[in-house]
């Protein structure tokens, strides 16, 4: 967690100051300085806070990586060159865009241009207040029944899309009588100002990848000479260290990776999925006693407890379990005065809020969406109709299953084939499932006196990433009689042989109930706490202090490049330390096949106390992608596996497998044998430090970092040297552009360099 004192005192201005997005961000290696994680969080806050609408991860990366300028100009401050941009055209037929696209709308007369910030499925089967069709929620792009997937060739969808077309300051934007023309004439934009399309999209595998994955190939096709003009703040081809459609590609989904754990971790913000949107915003909204205010939150959520119930109890047998679909955003238009709030972008902020109030009300009043009514709630389809909510009486507990996970079960209801059976173990997790705290690792009591009780327990990556620390119940019991709930208790850390900053050493933690568990909240672990890290705890019983000290390792390590100086449990390190997993994200997105896989067999195989994990080579595919996946994903998977048993990162091994499909190691009797790939976690002596103390205590504190070159505003009446000018002609050669290009007018080229921080 980031405290103010730790943050620049105003946010980052385009072609002003040193670009945001750096070298080490896009090397993907989750080294990135401190000091420059925190000027983009300051920025990206900033950005939340200012922006009207819900600020998507692909929109947060535009804003840092084109230059949005906070003071009100936008985009409008940098050479992007609007009449480039892909026309989007309202009711036809286009190419799908994903959030993010940059575009013109075409008028008739003056272009519209607009990012587009927000979008969501609009089925035409949906109802104008949000009633959906079970098979609708959960299908497929270009699905046409229930059952019914379409075609597989370039499906077409129906699709919202939401514009801001004051994006690019005021000198590109049209007057409100001009929009409001527009409005009323519903010819090019709809009357809320937005514009619906038949998207089409290239086949069903790129209408089901991610929205970061899905920018990432727009821009690098669509939208490339845009994104790899030399005069945005920097090029992605000069963070990427070349121009390979591969390496520009895998560079552009770290950035985003990085901007949405940025996001994700604020203090001040909240995300519903990738939208991001301030604490007080929320607040405000609950205090509101309006229309979308906090009565019609309440309202809303009352309607999906009761949406499912019968109005009339049969008198004889059970009755048949009933599940009705509904989709938010339809939904809202149905509350008195709330029509004018869902014009423009206000329609994509009253949306995600009314998600979000969802998502709160289920974690705190419901026991995994099951109500004390009996009704079951949970998402089943975060992209139509703006999130479509299943309700369903009576309800039963599904602990497999997270509410706020779309499940698709409409669609999946209806199809003629049963459900592909589940590959690998029960304590097998998909590649980015949520860490579960009744799994690996609770920890070990060790002592119960009258004067304190201790455990030991291993750190979490969620613990990590969230800041708390979880407590055992009876602590957590007591502590909430001597203090109560929501009061501050002290945690003290100790750490030997490691570094500690003195804020981290004495900590205000306050005690909370989450899910049912006491915890800790607002810890900051140390920088070097891992996944799977020991600590001993201690409560002096009566008190308000609870103690965690790490346990020295006699020889320390090197395991997977990172060394280990503390007793570990090397199960959780194995799972939740896998490529992909950092203190900032926990995500798949971005890794090339290698990592890919070894991320795959670390958090889906078989998985032994010393840290070995199993799987069957047959299920990666699937447990890769969750689905069955392209022909050339399957050669690049088994290219990468062939690669890592050659340089020893895994190894072959034989297994069995039971009659209910269930894998086994060592191979058991009379069940057939199947081949299995390993990870062996491979710890190897690390070198210790040596000559005198005092020498290594007065080593320099400034860390170099390189700073890539970049263009920068200049003051007015300034110009660029000719030493200047040539350095950006060379750097415009280096981008693939034989003969270079000339500065803007009023621009100056910064070359490379190296600066401490």
């Amino acid at each position: 967690m980031t405290k103010a004192s730790d943050v620049p005192h105003r946010p980052w201005r385009p072609y002003e100051d040193e670009p945001l997005l750096t070298a080490a961000m896009a090397d993907g290696n989750g080294d990135t300085p401190d000091e420059e994680l925190a000027r983009l969080r300051e920025y990206l806050e900033a950005l939340v806070a200012v922006r009207r609408a819900p600020v998507h991860v692909s929109v947060a990366f535009n804003a840092a990586y084109f230059g949005y300028d906070l003071a009100g100009e936008g985009y409008g401050v940098g050479p992007l060159d609007p009449d480039a941009f892909p026309v989007v055209t309202f009711g036809e037929h286009s190419p799908a865009l994903p959030v993010g696209a940059m575009v013109r709308i075409a008028t008739g007369s003056q272009p519209l241009y607009a990012e587009i910030v927000y979008k969501e499925g609009r089925h035409p089967g949906i109802s104008p207040l949000g009633d959906v069709p079970a098979w609708i929620s959960g299908a497929p792009a270009g699905a046409v029944g229930p059952g019914e997937p379409g075609a597989e060739d370039e499906p077409v969808r129906r699709e919202l899309l939401v514009p801001d077309t004051e994006a690019f300051g005021k000198a590109l934007s049209l007057s409100p009588a001009q929009l409001n023309r527009l409005r009323h004439h519903a010819r090019w934009i709809d009357a809320r100002g937005h514009v619906l399309v038949d998207a089409v999209h290239p086949s069903r595998e790129a209408a089901q990848q991610r929205d970061e994955e899905a920018y990432a190939a727009y821009v690098l096709t669509r939208a490339r000479q845009q994104l790899l003009s030399p005069y945005v703040p920097v090029s992605l081809t000069e963070l990427a260290g070349g121009q390979t459609d591969a390496l520009l590609q895998d560079t552009l989904l770290r950035l985003l990776a990085v901007v949405r754990g940025v996001l994700s971790t604020s203090d001040t913000l909240r995300m519903w999925g990738p939208y991001a949107m301030t604490c007080s915003d929320l607040a405000a909204c609950w205090r509101d006693p309006g229309p979308l205010g906090g009565d019609d939150m309440g309202a809303l959520v009352a309607a999906l407890q009761r949406a499912a119930k019968p109005a009339i109890r049969r008198r004889y047998g059970m009755p048949a379990p009933t599940s009705i679909y509904t989709a938010v955003g339809p939904r809202l238009y149905d509350f008195p005065g709330a029509e004018p709030l869902l014009t423009g972008v206000g329609y994509a902020a009253a949306v995600c809020r009314a998600n979000l109030a969802l998502a709160d009300v289920l974690r705190g009043e419901s026991e995994n969406g099951l109500f004390g009514n009996g009704t079951l709630v949970t998402l089943d389809d975060a992209f139509e109709g703006g999130g479509v909510w299943r309700s369903c009486h009576p309800g039963r507990s599904e602990p497999g299953d997270d509410p706020l996970t779309a499940a698709g079960r409409g669609w999946r209801s209806h199809l003629e084939t049963p459900e592909a059976p589940v590959v690998d173990t029960p304590s097998a997790a998909p590649v980015d499932a949520p860490v579960d705290e009744t799994g690996l690792g609770n920890g070990q009591l060790l002592r119960i006196s009258d004067s304190e009780v201790a455990w030991r327990m291993p750190l979490r990556l969620l613990h990590l990433m969230e800041g708390y620390l979880p407590l055992r119940p009876m602590v957590a019991d007591e502590l909430r009689g001597v203090t109560g709930e929501n009061i501050s208790v002290r945690l003290e850390l100790a750490h030997p042989g490691g570094e500690l900053d003195e804020s981290e050493e004495v900590q205000d933690t306050t005690l909370a109930t989450t899910a049912g568990v006491g915890r800790l909240l607002g810890v900051e672990w140390p920088v070097d706490f891992f996944p799977g890290l020991e600590l001993r705890l201690q409560w002096p019983r009566g008190g308000r202090v609870v103690r965690a000290t790490t346990i020295p390792l006699e020889n320390p390590v090197m395991l997977d490049e990172h060394l280990v100086a503390h007793q570990y449990d090397a199960m959780i390190l194995t799972r939740e330390g896998a490529p992909g997993s950092t203190r900032t994200q926990d995500s798949a997105v971005g890794l090339d096949p290698n990592r890919l896989v070894m991320r795959t067999v670390r958090r889906c195989g078989l998985l032994s106390p010393d840290g070995h994990a199993l799987l069957d080579p047959s299920s990666l595919p699937l447990a890769v992608y969750g689905r069955p996946p392209a022909e050339d994903q399957v050669t690049a998977l088994e290219a990468a596996v062939s690669r890592l048993l050659a340089e020893g990162e895994l190894y072959a091994a034989t297994g069995s497998r039971d009659a209910d499909g269930r894998p086994h190691h060592p191979p058991r009797d009379h069940e057939r044998r199947i081949p299995l790939i390993g990870y062996r976690p491979q710890p190897i002596p690390a070198v210790r430090q040596t000559g005198p103390v005092d020498q290594v205590q007065q080593s320099p504190l400034v860390t170099p970092h390189r700073v890539l070159g970049h263009v920068r505003r200049l003051r007015p009446g300034e110009s660029p040297s000719e030493t200047q000018r040539a350095a950006f002609r060379d750097h415009c050669r280096r981008l693939g552009k034989a003969d270079g290009w000339e500065l803007p007018p009023g621009y100056t080229f910064v070359t490379q360099h190296i600066r401490g921080h």
